[in-house]
């Protein structure tokens, strides 16, 4: 895999593969070890507080002299805290989600830090552009978490983003082997994002529990659900089952946010609680059947990538 484009120039990154920053599975081992392989890690900062996230950084420096970054959801209380600390601890690019990047752009940009943001549409891909963001992450519903209101899939999403913007398109929603990067960048993409596949690595700090239930999983083995507070993909498990039944029968937002609760991501992605915690995965859970080292891993992405286009050549 030799490409040599605006996005392995932007990182300083040999192969156009991003590592997404999950919660409870992207710490700084996971971050390190994407980095060291070729690709950008980046640290899930959406489930720490700031001194978590500042030993992770300080830890990630150590494991790699090779660029990594945060990734920082902008809805959270204390994000403005978040960015702050990687700001004073030298993060040089800082992947932002479900929020306006407008808001801590300038303090961002102040100190020359590559900013990039996770968008589901092209609405919220040119306010992106329009506030100064070096990338976007074209996001479809396919992916695992939290997706947006719109479901649009990455198939669709991409075309649409690259005819559109200036800036670099990088596409994410269930991307998991070479395949499907060559289709990404064939649709105008020039990288990739990848979540769940990475999720499930040897390095990643996700729950044994949560890595077996997502190689166990068959194409049909996520569902989107609470739509009305915040559409999420997610392994089906018993809690699935009680909130789909709740929103058939017409629950209101108070009532699923009761359904939910607090820490329902940590109890199933990091204390690996099969039945009531949310199993986030994307739908990408059905090509997964193994537990590889991110070494492992980024050689089957890259050679199942080169194998692919050297196929259809032929």
């Amino acid at each position: 895999m030799n490409i040599d484009n605006r996005i392995t120039r932007l990182f300083g990154i040999r192969y156009p593969i991003i590592q997404a920053g999950m919660v409870w599975a992207s710490g700084w081992r996971l971050a390190s070890a994407v980095s060291n392989n070729g690709g950008l890690g980046l640290i899930g900062a959406g489930s720490m507080k700031t001194d978590l996230l500042r030993e992770h950084i300080q830890k990630c420096k150590n494991a790699t002299d090779k660029p990594f970054g945060v990734n920082i959801p902008l809805l959270r209380g204390d994000a403005a805290d978040l960015i702050k600390a990687a700001v004073e601890w030298g993060v040089k690019i800082v992947f932002s989600s479900a929020g306006h990047p407008g808001k801590f752009i300038d303090e961002l940009k102040k100190t020359n830090i590559t900013v990039v943001h996770v968008v589901p549409s092209l609405k919220f891909a040119l306010k992106a552009e329009r506030v100064g963001c070096d990338a976007v992450v074209g996001e479809g519903v396919e992916a695992g978490g939290h997706n947006g209101a719109d479901e649009i899939t990455t198939f669709c999403l991409i075309p649409q983003l690259s005819d559109a913007l200036k800036i670099p398109v990088i596409a994410a929603g269930g991307i998991s082997d070479g395949r499907q990067i060559l289709a990404a960048l064939t649709l105008g993409a020039e990288g990739v994002q990848i979540g769940t596949r990475f999720a499930v690595t040897a390095e990643s700090s996700a729950h044994e529990n949560y890595k077996r239930k997502i190689v166990e999983a068959g194409d049909s083995d996520t569902i989107l659900v609470l739509r009305k507070i915040g559409a999420a993909r997610m392994i089906k498990n018993e809690f699935t089952k009680t909130v789909y039944e709740a929103e058939k029968n017409g629950a209101n937002e108070e009532e699923l946010k009761n359904l939910l609760g607090a820490k329902r991501e940590r109890t199933g992605i990091f204390e690996g609680d099969e039945t009531d915690g949310m199993m986030e995965a994307g739908q990408s859970a059905g090509l997964i059947k193994n537990i590889p080292t991110v070494e492992e891993l980024m050689k089957f992405l890259t050679e199942g990538f080169d194998n692919t286009r050297r196929d259809l050549q032929k």
